[in-house]
């Protein structure tokens, strides 16, 4: 049976990308303190608590998911923007995008009897549609232990290559065994899915999934943080909700009003009362990266 590899919690972000291009997956151990594990879950266990169980058998139905974390957990907050994991994740995403977005913030329990998922990519969240690129970034944050027992993470290592149609066989599966306050990796195109609880406790884990700038997100940012709180989030979560720019002319829209009374073209920050200095389609970054493009276009 194949194994994932472990990285120490302070491994650079070359060292990470280079773990997920190989198979798909890595874990790094021990990333957030017990401590900051408890806190979290302080702030999470009341919606968690709240949330019903799935209603077919592949979200689960011993299975919760509790999303919209972004407005309410500031640690869950700490850790959408945890350098540890924007950094590889810009990185291994560089080459299809030139930003990246929030795609979903969501606690996932599995609890006690419920059955395995299906094998599947994230990636089909878009259908088969981008065979052509990696789309996504994704990460399980264990806030409980992840055994074989109750339901740690199925990983297929090396199956991003294979065609959508292929089936793994059991002898190709791994499990994500790793302890509360570490984090698996994983690519939108790896073949995974949750584990079988057969324990007689919950496994909680914390999935923060991250996707190219130009592509819709699993979870609508915009609804769940809407403009008048997320104009009190500091700027990296603004952009990574999707306050910004895709790339040059992508997300820009025209303010409502009188004739006159708004400029007609402003960037999404324009909505959390930023300045963004008159109307524009992009930055200089974006207007770098379209250039760019277009020389490619016309050689």
């Amino acid at each position: 049976m194949p194994q994932l590899q472990h990285l120490p919690a302070d491994a650079d972000a070359e060292m990470i990308v280079a773990a997920v291009k190989k198979d798909g997956a890595v874990i790094l151990d021990d990333v957030i303190s017990p401590e900051f594990v408890a806190a979290l879950r302080e702030e999470t266990d009341p919606y968690m608590d709240h949330t019903s169980n799935g209603k077919d058998s592949f979200t689960g139905y011993k299975t919760t998911r509790t999303g919209g974390l972004m407005v309410r957990s500031a640690k869950c907050r700490d850790l959408i923007e945890h350098a540890t994991i924007l950094n590889p994740c810009r990185m291994y995403l560089a080459p299809y995008c030139e930003r990246v977005q929030l795609h979903l913030s969501q606690i996932i329990r599995i609890r006690p009897g419920e059955t395995a998922q299906t094998i599947h990519r994230d990636r089909w969240a878009w259908g088969a549609h981008l065979a052509h690129v990696e789309p996504q970034f994704n990460t399980i944050w264990a806030l409980t232990d992840f055994t074989t027992e109750n339901g740690a993470t199925q990983v297929v290592p090396g199956s991003t290559s294979w065609p959508d149609d292929q089936k793994a066989e059991p002898d190709q599966v791994t499990q994500a065994e790793m302890k509360a306050g570490s984090v698996l990796i994983y690519s939108g195109s790896v073949f995974h899915g949750g584990g079988k609880n057969g324990s007689d406790g919950d496994r909680i884990g914390l999935n923060i999934t991250y996707a190219l700038g130009w592509l819709r997100q699993e979870e609508n940012q915009y609804l769940s943080c809407p403009p008048e709180l997320a104009k009190d989030l500091n700027p990296t979560l603004q952009e990574l909700a999707g306050y910004a720019m895709g790339q040059y002319a992508l997300g820009y829209y025209t303010p409502p009003g009188a004739p006159g009374e708004m400029p007609e073209v402003v960037p999404p920050q324009f909505a959390l009362g930023i300045d963004t200095d008159g109307s524009t389609m992009g930055g200089m970054g974006d207007q770098a990266a379209l250039k760019k493009t277009l020389d490619i276009g016309n050689n």
